[in-house]
């Protein structure tokens, strides 16, 4: 089949969770399929020569991402009845790059990445071939809990305010943009049934998000200290997206105090790009905020438990998978396992009240052998559910069905 991808940001290097599943998705499907891209780029001649796209896609266009202020932002809050994530990337370029693309060559299936990009498929008027829609969030259910989470707090009753209209907005453009698409992708099942409460009657299919199984099998055992002989927990993630800044402050100012009273050398790494200045202050002695980094593996190799205090956001935590890939035992919230198949005691160990979620990770901390159990456990999930090389022919198959459904 032919396929062209809209993408909100270049799928390589895969260094956030959009880019990774975007490229894994690209990079499995791209030996059986002729695969295009149209991308937005953050700077202009972003695209190294050397990346894997020139080998992988047929044609690659981008177009330069673009810029709102402050204020364009706070009118469209006030005076818009679309959600902020439809207002992201408007772009008159990109539209017309993607009319050019679809007169030009005859795709079988648009693939749309993101909700931000339904907006050059739900305002055009010309024939368009098969679109599917891939929700990498419910993104209503996601604005939902953020407001659940915020109005808890009236120092951030000004987040949960905003969550709350944009959770409102949401719900009337996510219905449309998914009702437009001829089938819609969630990552879990949880996300799946949150979309079929916009409208029961969508054809929706669970793409999971994967991991690349030999390339984060950090090593063989568990290791309880870094090189320092201080016991070592870890986070990953874009550290200016708002679920993330949440698990990181909650957890510094919750969970690692009763932590530091049992174990005081205990250490936390805080590992990602574009740490917002809430996580910025949290660096200390015992937590290092390292912005970002060319490669995620050497700060996991150094982690005794991968701590996922995630209490906001939906879809399937990539983090998590690399972790379990990588051999790292796992103490997570539910909400930071949600989506993947679990199970508490086994192959993760999950907490939601920070006594509870402190005590687990020093449970891990002080046995050995449950902490390899986990690790090996978590491993073994990963490889046997989440490999990108098993889950990318669901979404080979759900290609078929469409190509079917439209030749009858």
């Amino acid at each position: 089949m032919r396929l062209l991808f809209l993408t909100p940001q270049l799928p390589y290097p895969p260094h956030k969770g959009t880019a990774l599943r975007n490229f894994n998705l690209i990079k499995n499907l791209a030996p059986h399929h002729e695969t295009h891209l149209l991308s937005f780029v953050e700077e202009e001649g972003k695209l190294p020569e050397a990346s894997p796209l020139h080998e992988l896609c047929a044609s690659i266009q981008t177009v330069l991402a673009p810029k709102r202020s402050l204020r364009q932002r706070l009118r469209a809050l006030a005076f818009s009845t679309l959600p902020d994530i439809a207002s992201r990337l408007p772009s008159a370029l990109f539209a017309d790059k993607l009319k050019a693309l679809l007169e030009r060559t005859q795709f079988d299936v648009l693939q749309v990445e993101g909700l931000e990009m339904a907006q050059y498929y739900l305002a055009t008027s010309a024939k368009l071939p098969v679109i599917v829609l891939d929700e990498h969030n419910a993104e209503y259910l996601l604005q939902r809990r953020a407001f659940e989470v915020d109005s808890r707090a009236p120092r951030r009753w000004l987040g949960a305010s905003y969550s709350l209209v944009q959770w409102l907005k949401l719900k009337n453009y996510e219905r449309r943009a998914c009702r437009r698409a001829s089938a819609v992708i969630a990552v879990s099942e949880a996300d799946r049934r949150a979309l079929l409460q916009l409208d029961p009657g969508l054809d929706i299919t669970v793409v999971p998000n994967g991991v690349d199984t030999e390339y984060f099998h950090c090593r063989p055992l568990v290791q309880d200290k870094d090189s320092t002989g201080s016991p070592t927990l870890a986070f990953t993630g874009t550290m200016d997206f708002r679920p993330n800044v949440d698990a990181m402050t909650w957890f510094c100012h919750e969970v690692l105090p009763p932590i530091r009273s049992q174990l005081p050398q205990i250490r936390l790494l805080i590992v990602g790009q574009s740490p917002a200045k809430a996580v910025r202050e949290l660096a200390s002695p015992a937590v290092t905020v390292t912005g970002p980094v060319e490669d995620i593996r050497p700060y996991l190799e150094k982690a005794a438990v991968y701590v996922v205090p995630m209490r906001m956001g939906g879809g399937v935590r990539l983090k998590v998978l690399e972790a379990m890939a990588g051999g790292i035992p796992v103490v997570s919230t539910r909400a930071g396992a949600e989506g993947i198949a679990v199970d508490d005691g086994e192959n993760v160990l999950l907490a939601d009240t920070a006594a509870e979620f402190a005590a687990k990770v020093v449970e891990v901390l002080t046995n050995v052998s449950l902490g390899r159990r986990l690790a090996a456990q978590g491993r073994k999930l990963a490889e046997a559910h989440h490999d990108w090389r098993l889950i990318t022919p669901t979404l080979e198959e759900l290609y078929a069905r469409l190509k079917t459904k439209c030749a009858a």
